[in-house]
């Protein structure tokens, strides 16, 4: 019977099918990436992520069992986002034996569009973006950005007037700089392991959390 270890070394051979997805903003996105070919590509909401799946191995001809890496987005974003694609991954994972590797949803941004700086919504008027090359959550006022600075991803689209006041540039509401694509999670993917050791980046305490320390 194949391990999630003997998949882990298959990955080390040319032509390898990996599948991607992002679930931590409004609109998740899947891809399935083969030897860093994208054969197939779907945007929709976290909640029909399974659905996307099937959809895509249809779409590029494949077969479940001919997948051999995940490339699983751990946020920052939406808590509940995570948590949907986290457990996706970890199923799929355990029913295929695939190992996988967890990709910033900011880095998968910043590589979607080089020199942009990456902005999720963090709610609260909040956002989650990258500050000296770190993660961080802060006011859309305190971002700091140089005059003609491009920011991307679903926060720069919600405080387009606090950016663009500052002097930054944010593309319009339906440029695709603004999703974090899949293909990149593939591209930015490190060497894959075990999936259940995959942690979520969330920055700060889910609401629920704190509703049970009260």
């Amino acid at each position: 019977m194949l391990t999630a270890g003997d998949r882990w070394r298959s990955t080390s051979a040319e032509h390898v099918l990996t599948l991607a997805f992002d679930t931590a903003t409004t609109i998740a996105t899947s891809a399935l990436v083969e030897d860093g070919e994208v054969l197939a590509e779907r945007f929709s909401r976290a909640q029909t992520l399974l659905e996307d799946v099937d959809a895509l191995l249809r779409q590029s001809g494949k077969h479940p069992a001919d997948i051999e890496s995940l490339a699983v987005g751990i946020g920052p974003g939406s808590f509940t986002g995570i948590r949907i694609g986290l457990a996706v991954a970890r199923g799929l994972a355990l029913a295929l034996a695939l190992p996988g590797s967890g990709v910033s949803t900011l880095a998968a941004l910043a590589e979607g569009a080089p020199g942009a700086v990456p902005v999720v919504d963090a709610r609260r008027r909040e956002i989650f973006s990258l500050v000296a090359g770190e993660p961080r959550v802060l006011t859309p006022e305190r971002l700091a950005v140089q005059p003609g600075t491009v920011c991307v991803g679903d926060g720069a689209s919600r405080y387009r007037d606090v950016l663009e006041a500052r002097g930054a540039v944010v593309p319009p509401d339906d440029d695709e700089r603004h999703l974090p694509r899949a293909r990149f999670h593939a591209h930015l993917a490190g060497a894959p392991g075990e999936v259940e050791e995959i942690e979520p980046l969330y920055l700060r305490v889910p609401d629920a959390e704190k509703s049970l320390r009260r």
